[in-house]
């Protein structure tokens, strides 16, 4: 079961990786490339969302990976 929990932890981090690539590329460069109304979106997009479910889906990857849920 350990095992896994390593693998799927490996999952988690490159869909974290994924997650942010996916919101900057195909959702705030277009929001930024029009400009007007949609910037506040593309702002929050690429300072906000992108990092915090990124760094937040890595970690807890990183955490299975290193054994952290072992006793769970």
């Amino acid at each position: 079961m350990n095992a896994l929990k390593k693998i799927l932890g490996l999952i988690w981090i490159a869909l974290g990786v994924s997650a942010g690539i996916y919101l900057i590329y195909f959702q705030a460069v277009p929001l930024w490339a029009k400009g007007g109304n949609d910037l506040v979106p593309a702002i929050i997009y690429t300072f906000v969302l992108a990092p915090l479910i990124s760094i937040g889906m890595s970690i807890f990857g990183y955490y299975s990976v290193t054994g952290e849920f072992d006793n769970v």
